[in-house]
């Protein structure tokens, strides 16, 4: 029966996100080359690209299947001159991986969240500041925002790649194996997983929690184990840790997006109607994906509260907010540029 749903979760989260998006065939390359076309490309004088695109998500989520439909428009609309083979599964190693892999020529685009992305640009440590946005139709409006996601997407240009869309990954709450967190005290004394993020530990530091930062496959095992007592991430990351995981308390202290970069050496090759095609369908894929995240979101949790998982939402997020203050304090005296950019963020929300 779960591989029933999961099929049929699949089958419509496609659905969504190809509303608009045409699709046709898929790609076989293997790996990045920059010749003529032998069909279309000749005749319009383009070069064909022949790319990879890795993540670390398994091949029936969401991010997989939205990735896989563009990639089907793209080729199509490119008249075949841009193919992209989707890899998932972490094949291609962690996201801080793909990156070096695109920044050194053996890899073409990754889909990475924007945490991991701060590492290489203070412009997107931004996104890891707790209690950033209102709320969710906030987050979208800054996400839509072309002049704003620019100057996000051009400041890793001159480190070999460039970011050219965003996926909407959820808020982020914390989640235990069976303590209930309604305010910051009952952090108290707790282990927490966070991302490789220095802002991540900065917030469970804040809020009074230790951080332990640990890759997502081995989170199941160290609740399991005891290692650590719970992990902070979005609700479907209960489809993988329901069961050692009995409790979500929504105090929704981010809200990270993924964002699909491109090597900046691929791209400066492309023609300028190659790149439309790419940010043109790209923008699509996202506007999209916002149902088919809601959706998969949905059916997450209705599966997890089969297996017993408990939520907390009356969590007291005021008194989240106001413990995190110092951390804001912490940007605008040692990194004014982060702490600009996230009240242009708060202004755009307006």
């Amino acid at each position: 029966m779960k591989k029933n749903r999961i099929v049929a979760l699949a089958g419509a989260i496609l659905m969504t996100v190809s509303m608009a998006l045409t699709g046709c065939g898929g790609s076989n390359a293997s790996q990045t080359t920059a010749t003529q076309a032998a069909a279309g490309g000749e005749a319009s004088g383009e070069k064909t690209f022949n790319m990879k695109l890795g993540h670390n998500m398994a091949e029936d989520h969401a991010v997989n299947i939205a990735l896989k439909g563009w990639a089907e428009t793209v080729k199509e609309k490119s008249n075949g001159t841009i193919n992209i083979e989707v890899v998932p599964n972490g094949v291609l190693g962690s996201e801080t991986d793909m990156i070096s892999q695109i920044q050194g020529g053996a890899l073409d685009m990754a889909k990475v969240s924007a945490a991991t992305l701060g590492n290489f640009s203070k412009a997107y440590t931004a996104f890891s500041v707790p209690y950033l946005f209102n709320d969710k139709e906030s987050y979208f409006k800054v996400l839509e925002n072309q002049d704003l996601m620019k100057e996000v997407y051009d400041a890793t240009a001159d480190q070999g790649f460039r970011g050219f869309t965003w996926l909407d990954s959820g808020a982020r709450s914390f989640y235990t194996k069976d303590r209930e967190i309604r305010k910051p005290e009952d952090l108290k004394g707790l282990k927490i997983r966070t991302m490789d993020s220095q802002m991540a530990i900065d917030m469970m530091n804040a809020l009074g929690g230790s951080a332990t930062a640990m890759g997502y496959g081995d989170i199941y095992t160290a609740i399991q184990q005891g290692v650590i007592d719970g992990a902070e991430n979005n609700v479907t990351a209960l489809r993988d840790h329901a069961d050692v995981a009995k409790v979500y308390s929504y105090d929704i202290h981010t809200m990270i997006p993924d964002i699909v970069v491109i090597s900046q050496k691929v791209w400066d090759e492309m023609s300028d109607n190659q790149k439309q095609i790419i940010n043109e369908t790209a923008a699509e894929m996202s506007s999209n994906y916002k149902q088919a995240w809601k959706e998969f979101e949905d059916q997450v949790i209705n599966d997890v509260k089969g297996k017993g998982v408990t939520f907390v939402e009356d969590v007291d997020i005021p008194a989240f907010q106001e413990a995190v203050k110092p951390i804001y304090e912490k940007l605008q005296k040692d990194e004014p540029d982060t702490y600009a950019l996230c009240e242009k963020i708060q202004a755009a929300q307006k």
